[in-house]
Order: C-alpha cells, then sequence, then structure tokens
C-alpha cells in the first residue's frame, strides 16, 4: 500500500536557500497556468488540455521537467475536481483562480536519487544542455519500501512528504458482518452492527479545541486591525495565527487518526466484512438565507460555523485506507432524513436533545437511531424496523 511519511531533513545552508526558491518558482508555474488557462479560454472557449499546457510553459522554470508536470497535473485535477462539484449542485465553488507566492514542489520517482547512506539528490532543470548541480538532503528517518515520489511542504518549517510502497497488502477478510456510520460533528462515530452491537466514539474534544482556536483567532484579529499592514507588530500576530492554526490542525489530525484507528479495531472485533456510511457531503453549505424565501428559518452563526469546521472529509479519508488495509469494504449511501424518521410508525421529527422518541413509543439514542436507519436502507431500500435487540452502547473517547 502506498503511503506518506512527513519528516524533517538536514541540509547546506545554499542548498537550504535554493529549496525555498523552488517553491517559489513552483508558484510562478501555477500563476502561469491560471493565466495561460485564462487566455486559451477567452480565445477558443474552451479549456486548456494538459499537453498544450505543457508546451507553453516548457524550458522556462528552473526545476527538472517532472516538477513543472506535476504542478500543471495539480491544476487540471483541481480544475476537473471543481467542474464535478459545480456539476452536482455545488454551484459556490469556484475554478482555480488565485494566485500563490509559495506552492509545494514535487520529484517523482525519475526526479531523484537515493544514496546508501541516507543522502536523498533532488534533481534540478538542464541549462544549455548541462545539468544544474543537485540539491542533496540528508532525512532523519528514511521510510523502508520503494519511495515514489517527495514534496516540499511547510509545517512551521520546510519538511519532506515521502510518498512510498510499503510492501504490505490489504487482509484477508471471510467475515460476513455489515456496520452502519452515521456520522456527527459531536459524536464523530456512531455505529451499528447487524449482531447488535453498538459503538459511539465522541469527537467532544476537538469541539473544545476547535472553539479555543476560534477565540485566539478573534483577538488575534481585534489587535491585527489596530495594526499597520507590514510593521513588526502586525508580522509576530501573523506568526502567532499561523501558530495557532498548525496547533489546531496537529491536534486534529491526532484525534481523528485516534478515532479511526478505535472504529477499524472495533470493526474487526465484530467479524465486519462491509461498512456503509451516510453521506454527509452538503451539510456545511448553503448557509445563508434562501433568497426566493427569505423567511424560511435559517440556521444560527454558530450552527453555520460549527459544520463549515467539522472535518468529516478527512475522517472519512481515514477511514477508507484503514478499513482497506484491513480487509473490510466501504460504501457510501445517501443518508437523507435517517435521523428525523421513526422506523416503526415512519413518522418525521426533528429532534433536539440526544434521545429520540416517537409518539408510537419508539425510543433511542439519537445516533444509533441514525445508524440503525442507515442500515436499514442499505438492506431494504428503505427506512423500516430491523428487528434487532441493540446491546449496550460502547461509549469511546479517542485515545491511544
Amino acid at each position: 500500500m502506498i503511503r506518506t511519511h512527513k519528516t524533517t531533513f538536514r541540509t547546506y545552508k545554499k542548498d537550504l536557500e535554493r529549496l525555498f526558491d523552488c517553491n517559489r518558482i513552483s508558484a510562478i508555474v501555477w500563476n502561469d497556468c491560471l493565466k495561460h488557462a485564462r487566455t486559451h479560454h477567452q480565445q477558443t472557449g474552451r479549456w486548456i488540455h494538459l499537453n498544450e499546457l505543457q508546451q507553453l510553459t516548457r524550458k522556462q522554470y528552473h526545476l527538472h521537467s517532472q516538477s513543472i508536470q506535476s504542478i500543471q497535473e495539480r491544476y487540471v485535477q483541481a480544475r476537473t475536481n471543481a467542474w464535478k462539484a459545480r456539476k452536482k449542485g455545488c454551484t459556490s465553488i469556484r475554478y482555480p483562480y488565485k494566485e500563490k507566492k509559495h506552492y509545494p514542489t514535487r520529484w517523482k520517482k525519475d526526479g531523484f536519487t537515493i544514496h546508501p547512506n541516507g543522502v536523498i539528490e533532488l534533481k534540478m532543470c538542464l541549462i544549455n544542455g548541462k545539468r544544474t548541480p543537485p540539491i542533496r538532503v540528508k532525512l532523519a528517518h528514511l521510510p523502508e519500501g520503494q519511495i515514489k515520489e517527495i514534496e516540499l511542504i511547510w509545517d512551521r518549517k520546510l519538511m519532506l512528504a515521502v510518498s512510498y510502497e510499503d510492501g504490505r497488502q490489504p487482509k484477508e477478510n471471510n467475515r460476513q458482518g455489515t456496520a452502519a456510520v452515521d456520522m456527527g460533528e459531536i459524536h464523530g462515530i456512531a455505529s451499528l452492527a447487524d449482531n447488535g452491537h453498538s459503538l459511539i466514539i465522541t469527537s467532544r474534544k476537538l469541539r473544545s479545541q476547535k472553539r479555543l482556536r476560534n477565540k485566539k483567532y478573534a483577538e488575534l484579529q481585534k489587535k491585527l486591525s489596530r495594526c499597520q499592514k507590514g510593521s513588526r507588530r502586525w508580522k509576530k500576530l501573523r506568526r502567532a495565527l499561523g501558530k495557532t492554526q498548525q496547533k489546531t490542525k496537529r491536534q486534529q489530525r491526532d484525534i481523528l487518526h485516534k478515532t479511526s484507528f478505535q472504529f477499524v479495531q472495533w470493526a474487526e472485533a465484530n467479524q465486519i466484512k462491509k461498512v456503509v456510511i451516510g453521506d454527509v457531503e452538503g451539510v456545511q453549505r448553503n448557509t445563508k438565507a434562501h433568497k426566493k424565501n427569505p423567511k424560511k428559518k435559517h440556521r444560527s452563526r454558530n450552527v453555520n460555523q460549527k459544520l463549515s469546521q467539522w472535518p468529516f472529509g478527512i475522517l472519512l479519508l481515514y477511514l477508507t485506507y484503514k478499513l482497506k488495509a484491513a480487509g473490510i469494504d466501504l460504501t457510501m449511501i445517501d443518508e437523507s432524513y435517517t435521523t428525523q424518521t421513526c422506523p416503526v410508525c415512519d413518522r418525521k421529527k426533528k429532534v433536539s436533545g440526544r434521545t429520540y422518541r416517537c409518539h408510537c413509543g419508539y425510543s433511542e439514542h439519537r445516533d444509533i437511531h441514525g445508524a440503525k436507519n442507515i442500515l436499514a436502507k442499505h438492506k431494504y431500500g428503505e427506512i423500516k424496523e430491523l428487528g434487532i435487540p441493540i446491546s449496550k452502547i460502547t461509549y469511546l473517547r479517542p485515545a491511544s
């Protein structure tokens, strides 16, 4: 399986300056892609293709040819993803348009050389038929396996993200169980297996960290508004903003990795072969009042902030590759009205608390109720009573 390892490195001062220059030149390549694409569309009325983009930018930058191609491929991919999202109805998503000052540089398999002593040579461009001296770096830890790609990134300092093949294959899974997952902003994962076992992993710690970050942001932004742009104090406050953002990002990554790891362990212990997850994409959009019906009730600013900062996409990404490594299949289905609909009398009701209670006498934990209806949708194509006796709910916090 392909994995990525982010690590620090050592190099000479001159090569460190060249690495900073690489990311600056990569930003120039990205900006030129935007300009060429805009001009091509104005002249022809159609999108520019990758090979046309490569011809326009050929032999113009002091970077390895594969590094330049990687930037062009990422631009085309970003444009294609925006088109797919707009086709699904997310009209607020824009095509790539922002110019950059720095952009991560990538070296593919022919763009670097690894020596036995752990030193990596990052190849550069050809000038007048001669190869520019490579940039030599020494990694703090070189992962075992075949290295596919190296990317120069910024995380409080310059670091290298190394993509490699670890040589492992997905586990064989001959189990027959099925589990449904209802992802939530308060409870990150609420799951029900067809054997009656249920699991809830809370995300309250992540919510608390996000609230603290928002308060710090507000304080720093208030101070920034009183500073002159470019002054020493303005730069100091901008660095403080960056540190706060990076700290929360690391905390979030740690919590989501632990959450996904705990769920995979639970799935293996309950003999799960297939996991069905409700698709929550779109819940963070359409936060403004409707123009056609301004009287229609809309969400508060606090709710909009929580939903827009809900990292369900990152959690889904972690679950995807970890379940695949465990030999467990993952399927996405529509989760519309699974939290509101009663499986007994088919009545819809919005719930404000953590327990779903219906007039017919049906009662269940709100998130387990949603997972139960997702499982029913997967099995029968509609919301109905499963007839599965639910055992005691297992509550977990994200911990190693």
